[in-house]
This record gives C-alpha cells, structure tokens and sequence, in this order.
C-alpha cells in the first residue's frame, strides 16, 4: 500500500487525531469512506450519452 508499513500509519493516525481531535475523527472517516464509495460507483457505471449510442 504505496510503500507504507505499519509505523508510517501510525504516526498519520496519530497527527490526524492531534490535527481532527477525537470527536471529529468518526464523522471524517465515514464522509470519506462515502466518497470513495461514490466514487467507486461513478467509475463502474457507464454515462447516460454511452449507453443512449
């Protein structure tokens, strides 16, 4: 996962709770998990002018 081990994730959970604070930290993920749900759905699906051709 882009050359990241365990210690390197660590310290990024570690400053995003210093930055985000513990109360922010679930509404944050769950936004983001949306956006790349969102994201992962827009990828899959063909746009409406592809299909109508």
């Amino acid at each position: 996962m882009f050359g990241l081990g365990l210690p390197e994730l660590m310290v990024i959970l570690v400053i995003a709770l210093l930055v985000f604070g513990p109360s922010k930290l679930p509404s944050l993920g769950k936004s983001l998990g949306e956006a790349i749900r969102g994201f992962k759905k827009g990828l899959e699906e063909e746009p409406s002018e592809e299909k109508k051709k």
